[in-house]
């Protein structure tokens, strides 16, 4: 499989507070890789620090040219995508308008994800296309941030928490539009704490704690370690 991302020796954090501790993760061209852990881990500070949110030093490379130092939407045009755990939509825009925004620059044509794809992914977009986004229900503002991400055309995609606080019926929408786009050979890093949808979806499972992966191998492997389950997943 050929390397796509590469992170070695990754140390980011927020001014004095230092959150990662030299995280090295590797992920393959259309790997799909579950990140486990228990909040405050440092899952959501990884993907801000690849994707140039916060200040990171170490190695973060993708397709061998360091993400380190360039500025989000640089990363971006590489062909990175981000869906964060706030979804970020544009509220007093429409559906429609949401999703052209997130189109890359030259336009659809050269796009393999078009408008009509995230309509298809998610029906309701179209439903609800003249629709501003901030009146939409969590559910459908997660699938618009979703699809929004995909009008990038991004090679990979780092996806924040997709299932939180959803309908177990929009958990399903979720879980389907990631198994369309590993079907389409994107990667993805999947931050998730349902583990049964990282088992469904996932080639491996990597588990942070303390701002460190204490464990990578794959969704069978973690499932019968019951010391790195009990050390660093279960709660109480």
């Amino acid at each position: 499989m050929t390397r796509l991302l590469e992170i070695d020796g990754l140390n980011a954090g927020y001014g004095a507070s230092h959150v990662l501790h030299g995280v090295s993760l590797r992920i393959g061209e259309g790997e799909i890789v579950a990140l486990a852990g228990r909040n405050g881990s440092g899952r959501s500070t990884l993907a801000k620090a690849l994707m140039g949110l916060v200040h990171a030093q170490g190695v973060a490379n993708f397709r061998g040219v360091s993400m380190i130092g360039k500025r989000p939407h640089v990363i971006a045009r590489m062909g990175l995508g981000y869906v964060p755990e706030q979804r970020d939509v544009f509220p007093t825009l429409s559906v429609r308008e949401n999703l052209q925004l997130g189109i890359k620059r030259g336009g659809s044509r050269f796009s393999s994800f078009t408008i009509n794809d995230a309509e298809q992914l998610f029906p309701v977009l179209q439903e609800r296309a003249a629709v501003k986004a901030g009146m939409l229900s969590g559910g459908e503002q997660q699938m618009l941030a979703l699809a929004r991400t995909l009008m990038g055309d991004p090679s990979f995609v780092i996806v924040d928490e997709p299932t939180e606080g959803l309908a177990p019926q929009v958990v399903e929408q979720v879980s389907s539009c990631l198994k369309n786009l590993r079907d389409r050979g994107v990667a993805i890093l999947l931050i998730e704490q349902r583990m049964s949808i990282a088992r469904d979806l996932a080639t491996r499972v990597a588990v942070m704690g303390h701002g460190k992966i204490v464990f990578d191998d794959t969704p069978a492997a973690l499932a019968a370690n019951e010391r790195v389950i009990n050390e660093w997943l279960s709660v109480g």
